[in-house]
């Protein structure tokens, strides 16, 4: 069973603890085995948690037995970082844990050192302040969330949500990432170079949101969609269209569009034999060419040994440490994996 250790701190943001609490728990396997054990570990017993007091059941040693270790916000970025926690942290990574943190919760990371010569993110308010404190770090105030294999980082609280997907995606598949994100109400997956939303232009909020015709290109992916039908489909002109895509997606139509189709061939993948011909056409590429340099694209890998890596093992069998592309992930201090900006 891959353990997931939750760490709790004076301070900690209730909002950011809860995600991985949320997601992990509900993840179920096929078959209806738990994904993960989640645990709350705390740094002392109780723990100041704005409003309100936690008593937690674990405390830091837990960290030394846990695959994945999650490092939730912190409403006060210049607090001094536990010393105990930043030791716990350091020798599961050591040990080869997985270390991933949420919104401020790169503040503690970054206090190890773990982070240093990486590629990384946080709020878009905190990330001046991020590589001012730490120059080592390569800061990007752009994206959802970044994925250098065995360090991750996202941005604020609902990118804490796309990360966790990810993880899930990563060590389970998207089949299973996607059963997670209905759990979670946010059945539109985002892509970790997603631009952080709050960095753009607020839409009107006078039918602003995209969700209906979002829903509908996912309904529609095997039919051929073009700029002027996704327009008349919104009621919107094509510049509008494109410039609330943008605003609300961080994306182009198409590129959105592109990203949804493989999506929908890795679930295909992953839980049907059918040739990739056939996958490529119920998608809705035109061509299993054209889905194959599409599919490498986003996913890094082919679509065949996508499906070798994901279709491989049952149920019970142990995560697998994969990267979003189906291959291993790389070893701990290895060149960052760069996250795609949107294009």
């Amino acid at each position: 069973m891959h353990v997931v250790a939750i760490v709790a701190l004076d301070g900690v943001v209730p909002f950011d603890l809860s995600i991985p609490c949320e997601v992990f728990e509900r993840v179920r396997l096929p078959g209806g085995a738990s994904g993960y054990q989640v645990r709350v570990c705390g740094v002392t017993p109780e723990v100041q948690a704005g409003s309100f007091q936690l008593k937690t059941r674990y405390g830091l040693r837990e960290l030394a037995r846990a695959d994945t270790i999650m490092l939730p916000g912190i409403a006060d970025i210049s607090a001094p970082v536990p010393p105990r926690l930043v030791s716990a942290v350091r020798a599961a990574a050591a040990r080869g844990a997985r270390i991933a943190s949420i919104c401020s919760g790169a503040f503690v990371l970054a206090s190890t050192g773990l982070l240093d010569g990486l590629r990384a993110t946080t709020h878009w308010l905190a990330a001046e302040e991020l590589a001012r404190r730490h120059p080592a770090i390569q800061v990007d105030p752009n994206v959802l969330y970044v994925d250098n294999g065995q360090f991750l980082t996202s941005a604020g609280a609902a990118a804490g949500l796309d990360l966790c997907l990810h993880l899930v995606r990563r060590d389970h598949g998207s089949a299973v990432a996607a059963d997670a994100a209905r759990l979670a109400v946010m059945p539109l997956e985002r892509d970790g170079g997603q631009s952080q939303f709050i960095t753009h232009v607020p839409p009107s909020p006078e039918g602003s949101s995209l969700e209906p015709v979002l829903r509908w290109m996912e309904d529609h992916l095997h039919k051929p969609l073009t700029l002027p039908s996704l327009a008349r489909r919104a009621a919107m002109s094509e510049r509008t269209l494109s410039r609330r895509f943008r605003e609300q997606t961080g994306t182009t139509p198409l590129q959105w569009l592109l990203r949804a189709r493989v999506r929908r061939a890795q679930h295909l993948l992953e839980t049907t034999g059918q040739s990739v011909e056939a996958v490529a056409a119920k998608v809705g590429f035109g061509s299993a060419t054209t889905f194959r340099e599409h599919f490498q694209r986003f996913v890094a890998t082919s679509p065949l040994a996508y499906r070798r890596a994901f279709r491989s093992g049952g149920a019970g069998a142990p995560p697998r440490k994969l990267n979003a592309g189906g291959r291993s992930a790389p070893a701990p201090r290895d060149a960052p994996r760069r996250t795609r900006a949107a294009s």
